[in-house]
């Protein structure tokens, strides 16, 4: 394949869960030759993009290299509604004067990815400027493309009515609104997460009734934590961009390993080829995930807070998480990577057989770096500290 081809492979695949109406068109579009438009809507909801935002940032700036306009739009009127996408309740209402309090920070957050200058820069939207000139005849007009019967197939409509919970008109509206976004800005496509396919697909249809446009969707996967929610404000479980180091780098090492791989994936550079050297060490029995969630740690503080911000959050999740039971005075051991750790326990006294350390295995009373050992031939991999009951303590050097 061309370099191009490889691109548009890469951009219609990579944390990508489905292409509106199609792949095979969105690709067509990409060889046309064509100047293309796509957007990404943000709501200021809350006062720092996080790290689902900076899936969608990291999809739109694809687009942007690849030579076409990249927009990005802030939902200054939208977010005063309120998205009903996932809620089960209604959200609270927010003023003006919120809403701009809250993206205080964006753009200088979305610099991290998006081109502001030169040759190719990123057009910076508020869809307040046409909704606070729409008239009550125009909403009028608007609302007659969308029916009831639409609106109410939305899962979390559904869900209210079967628990006789409100759904409020202006809920209703939401759709509406921002699928009127992509006739004003005249879009080919837009891109965002899968939790707003809805809204998009409602943008779509608005897009081909109003202007003629066969707009495409690109809707991206979430991170989402070991219960299927996504990592978001709502949930309380999310990482934000204005996180300092020692908080980004704790709260991606808190990240199960079954969140290690999508990590990769999704809020990383990593190119597919080391994606796959990754997704093959995880399904290796005798390695310890511990050494890829490090990585994947330092990667993500990296990308927003330099090496040193790394370095920074390394030092600070090493010495007050990993080792914040660990004695000044404990024993260290120097060997080589790779080394067996029943073995070296044996050889150092710690432990008088193999035995001891297989039923001390099975009682979870092994740990290194934190982390329950359940391998009988855990090997280190890595230097660190190990833990054998509440007491005894080594800490593991490479010769």
């Amino acid at each position: 394949m061309s370099i191009k081809d490889v691109q548009i492979e890469q951009f219609l695949t990579r944390s990508v869960e489905k292409v509106y109406p199609s792949k095979e068109m969105v690709a067509s579009l990409l060889r046309s030759g064509r100047r293309l438009r796509m957007y990404l809507g943000i709501d200021p909801t809350g006062p720092s993009l996080h790290i689902g935002h900076a899936i969608q940032l990291a999809k739109l700036t694809e687009w942007q290299k690849m030579g076409h306009t990249a927009i990005l739009l802030l939902g200054t009127f939208t977010a005063t509604i309120g998205d009903p996408s996932g809620k089960t309740t209604t959200r609270v209402p927010l003023t003006r004067e919120q809403v701009n309090e809250n993206m205080a920070l964006y753009l200088d957050q979305a610099a991290h990815f998006l081109e502001f200058k030169g040759e190719n820069p990123v057009l910076i939207r508020y869809n307040h400027e046409w909704f606070d000139e729409l008239r009550f005849p125009e909403v009028l007009k608007l609302a007659s493309h969308v029916t009831v019967q639409q609106l109410l197939e939305r899962d979390m409509f559904q869900k209210r009515i079967e628990e006789g919970r409100p759904i409020h008109l202006h809920e209703f509206m939401y759709p509406l609104m921002q699928g009127y976004d992509s006739v004003v800005l005249d879009t080919d496509g837009e891109v965002g997460g899968n939790d707003q396919t809805f809204n998009m697909l409602a943008g779509r249809t608005l897009a081909r009734q109003m202007s003629g446009k066969d707009k495409f969707v690109i809707t991206n996967r979430l991170l989402v934590d070991p219960a299927g929610k996504k990592m978001g404000k709502t949930e309380g479980n999310m990482i934000t961009l204005a996180d300092s180091p020692e908080d980004m780098y704790g709260k991606v090492m808190s990240w199960t390993d079954g969140m290690i791989l999508p990590g990769f994936e999704l809020c990383t550079n990593e190119s597919i080829d080391e994606l796959r050297k990754v997704e093959s060490r995880l399904n290796d029995p005798t390695a310890n995930p511990m050494h890829e969630k490090l990585r994947l740690a330092r990667l993500i503080t990296a990308r927003y807070h330099g090496e040193d911000g790394a370095r920074s959050g390394e030092a600070f999740f090493t010495t007050a998480i990993i080792e914040k039971d660990v004695p000044e005075l404990c024993v260290e051991v120097k060997v080589s990577q790779g080394a067996i750790l029943g073995e070296t326990l044996v050889r150092e006294g710690v432990l008088t057989s193999k035995a001891v350390f297989k039923r001390l295995i099975q009682e979870g009373a092994i740990h290194f770096n934190g982390e329950a050992v359940t391998d009988f031939n855990f090997s280190l991999s890595l230097p660190g500290t190990v833990k054998v009951g509440k007491h005894r303590f080594l800490k593991i050097l490479f010769v």
